[in-house]
């Protein structure tokens, strides 16, 4: 009996080593599997293949430059240069998201009601009933880095003003940076504020 219990003793360890190293042999494959080789291939195909969206779809300037990315809005007060919407979370990518307020709420509405006197500080020959609601509104990550083809064209007299340029230039600027909707199905036709003041400060360093 006693040469039993030590054999089924010796076997009892020899299996937990057995389950031990076998799980370690497990860990170390998905370790290098998971770790190293997927992210490897996946970076490398991404590089390879959509090498700008890889990087973040980075903007430069004439100067080669990287001042943005397309895929996140900026804040923009320079009165010559178009405008994006209003961002709760001031364009903070590390912070996206945006207040859920009721259309009622005290802070909703003190905000819509100074951006819309500034509007109007800024832009004195526009009419108030021509302002369109996506400017004076969040977005839902608050980081949208684009505006309807309305919202650009609405601020064109201001900037003509500005900085002399005509505004049919400035139409035709803003035609030739509006996007239309995804496969020509999804989404609204829209423009990129960033894209379209590299294009708006490149007229004006000429």
């Amino acid at each position: 009996m006693i040469h039993s219990s030590e054999t089924a003793a010796e076997t009892r360890q020899e299996a937990a080593g057995s389950y031990f190293f076998g799980i370690l042999r497990l860990c170390l494959v998905l370790i290098v599997l998971c770790g190293i080789a997927y992210p490897l291939a996946s970076t490398g195909l991404a590089q390879l293949l959509m090498p700008s969206r890889a990087n973040g779809s980075l903007l430069e300037n004439e100067d080669g430059v990287a001042v943005g990315s397309g895929l996140i809005g900026q804040s923009f007060t320079d009165p010559r240069l178009f405008h994006g919407r209003v961002s709760s979370i001031a364009y903070k990518a590390e912070a996206s998201g945006s207040n859920n307020y009721a259309p009622s709420n005290p802070d909703l509405l003190q905000r819509t009601e100074e951006f819309i006197a500034q509007w109007q500080k800024d832009n004195p020959g526009v009419a108030l009933e021509r302002l369109p609601v996506d400017l004076a509104t969040n977005s839902g990550s608050g980081l949208d880095p684009h505006i309807t083809p309305e919202s650009a064209l609405v601020q064109i007299p201001r900037i003509s003003e500005r900085t002399g340029i005509p505004s049919a230039d400035l139409e035709a600027l803003v035609d030739r940076y509006t996007e239309g909707r995804d496969l020509g199905l999804f989404g609204e036709k829209r423009v990129n504020v960033l894209k379209l003041n590299l294009a708006l400060s490149a007229r004006l360093a000429e």
